[in-house]
């Protein structure tokens, strides 16, 4: 009897311990995923004078997230001839200050509840994983 309570001791301790790793590979996957999203975005900005008006363009607009949602991409810079794109700063994901992370395209995953709202302060947005500062920044909403 001993030895079980020893055991649901050591379980009950360990258990919060692989939910947060598992929340962090999660979220290293997703940090990844964007890093690559970039790069490729960054590439056909490149090519082609701007950014396009969809993940599709790029052939990842079926890519999920590790929590099983699509990743969330607006353009600023749109390329040449293109229309559509951020339509100003209403719907760019904005800091504590609401001044817009991003100057060329927003990238991010909504995290694991799968909602979002554009400034990083909300509540449903701290759990996102962006990409902030032009690419200079990329993790966890509450952590920019």
């Amino acid at each position: 009897m001993v030895v079980t309570v020893i055991v649901g001791i050591l379980a009950s301790m360990a258990a919060p311990r692989l939910s947060q790793a598992t929340e962090r590979a999660l979220t290293a996957r997703a940090v990844g995923d964007i890093r690559s999203l970039a790069a490729e975005l960054m590439e056909y900005g490149l090519e082609r004078g701007g950014f396009p008006t969809s993940l599709a363009a790029i052939n990842r607009d079926g890519l999920l997230d590790p929590w099983g949602n699509p990743y969330q991409y607006t353009a600023i810079l749109l390329e040449p001839g293109s229309s559509g794109g951020g339509g100003g700063v209403g719907g760019l994901r904005k800091d504590r200050f609401l001044v817009p992370i991003n100057s060329d395209f927003d990238l991010y995953s909504m995290g694991p509840d799968g909602e979002s709202t554009a400034p990083l302060n909300a509540k449903t947005s701290q759990d996102d994983v962006i990409r902030a500062s032009d690419g200079s920044f990329v993790g966890l909403a509450r952590d920019f």
